[in-house]
């Protein structure tokens, strides 16, 4: 049985019983947290609203909180009263860390991780898995977030890896606030982030407004929330070269610019609209040069689409390459069997079109004829917890959860958001605020 140190008190525990453990020591946190809220209510003359289920009325609390708020407070010098949107960002983020509501979730009654771990070491045949440490899995909610929340779910899943893992993370992360926020409360964090000038260009997308609304979001997004934490979140984009002038997170891209010589987005709303943007283009270009998809893979020559599917294998397993490179940090090498290893790199945030997941480790397998096959380990927002819970424990059928080949790679092209250990400050802080991406070509 392996074991391994809490990350809150650094006690050795069973691999099994260590989630148990730290999510013991979230509630305990929590439990503070209430008292100091109780002492805030027996002193205050209005009482904070309690966690409702339904995010929109969550929304709607999370407005009204904001008008009393508004009221309390004592008129300006000026006689201006200080509603939510002529707050302060100080003043909002003390608002929010008051009223962010703790997310639900399914929870696992032994650690995720551990369970997948277990079902990958007992597989026949010579292999090699590489796994980030413990999270928690958040799952679209049918009456919340389903068809868009995806990718709020997937902060949420990286967000649980940081606060039990990075105890330099946990300090700052949400403020101190030593749990994962609800999507609500995350949609005004981002608010914040780009009010405070970090991707300037995304929020401009949204129209510096996300909070209360259903609008997908991406990467970027992901990566200017973390960011504004000091957290050193990077994108990487993969695609073909004939867009890589259309990536807007691309350093060294050529983005339209207006009159007052600043970046000027595309007219679109979020990353989806901007991969839509980029197939568009990319349909353009290839009509402008009077052929056409099917010209460049002839599906009715089986000699032509031998190649053209060669040559997306190969082009895809550039992101799986650079997935394995992620997760051994150039530790293990592909060849000989080496069992399970757990690293110390943050999860993946995976975005495609239409969709977005997270990429918790990678495995490849030793082939007789000396050939490597490759896995991704995804844990998707889509799959209910306890299916997924369900099949490692019974060690049956969860492949068809997790594992995702290269064959799969089917999407024109792909964002990951990692995110590096330490803290960023000062100039590095500021550096972080426009992003840019690391571009590999299919």
């Amino acid at each position: 049985m392996h074991s391994r140190p809490c990350p809150f008190c650094n006690l050795m525990f069973p691999a099994s019983q260590l989630e148990r453990h730290a999510n013991d020591h979230l509630e305990e946190e929590e439990i503070r947290r209430d008292m100091e809220l109780a002492q805030q209510i027996a002193i205050s003359p209005t009482s904070p609203p309690k966690p409702l289920k339904n995010p929109v009325e969550n929304v709607m609390l999370f407005e009204r909180s904001s008008e009393k708020t508004c009221k309390r407070t004592t008129s300006r010098s000026d006689g201006s009263n200080n509603c939510y949107g002529e707050m302060s960002i100080d003043e909002k983020v003390l608002h929010l860390v008051s009223f962010q509501i703790r997310s639900t979730f399914y929870r696992v009654e032994d650690d995720l991780m551990t369970l997948l771990r277990n079902c990958l070491e007992s597989e026949q045949g010579n292999s090699t898995s590489i796994l980030s440490g413990s999270v928690i899995h958040f799952q679209s909610i049918e009456s919340e977030d389903v068809g868009w929340g995806c990718g709020w779910r997937n902060i949420q899943i990286l967000s649980s890896y940081l606060l039990m893992q990075r105890p330099e993370a946990r300090q700052i992360l949400f403020c101190g606030a030593g749990f994962v926020p609800d999507i609500p409360s995350l949609q005004r964090w981002l608010e914040i982030a780009w009010e405070r000038d970090f991707d300037t260009v995304g929020s401009e997308h949204f129209n510096h407004k996300i909070y209360g609304s259903r609008n997908w979001i991406g990467t970027t997004e992901c990566a200017a929330l973390f960011r504004s934490f000091g957290l050193r979140a990077r994108v990487v984009d993969f695609g073909p070269k004939e867009i890589k002038s259309q990536f807007i997170s691309v350093s060294g891209s050529n983005p339209q610019k207006d009159s007052q010589g600043k970046r000027k987005a595309d007219e679109s709303y979020g990353p989806i609209d901007k991969f839509l943007l980029r197939r568009e283009s990319r349909d353009r270009d290839i009509s402008q040069s009077g052929s056409s998809r099917h010209d460049l893979c002839n599906l009715a020559d089986s000699t032509e689409f031998d190649k053209c599917f060669t040559k997306d294998a190969i082009g895809r397993q550039v992101l799986v390459d650079w997935v394995w490179n992620y997760f051994s940090d150039n530790k293990f090498t592909k060849s000989g069997s080496q069992g399970v290893i757990v690293s110390d790199k943050a999860p993946l945030y995976f975005q495609h079109d239409g969709h977005s997941r997270t990429i918790v480790g990678i495995q490849v397998k030793h082939q007789l004829n000396g050939m490597h096959q490759y896995n991704l380990l995804i844990l998707d927002p889509a799959h209910k917890t306890a299916a997924l819970e369900r099949s490692l424990k019974e060690n049956v059928g969860w492949q068809k959860f997790i594992k995702r080949g290269v064959h799969t790679l089917k999407k024109p092209q792909y964002q990951l958001c990692h995110i590096d250990p330490g803290i960023a400050h000062s100039e590095e802080l500021e550096q972080l605020k426009t992003l840019d991406s690391n571009f590999l070509e299919f």
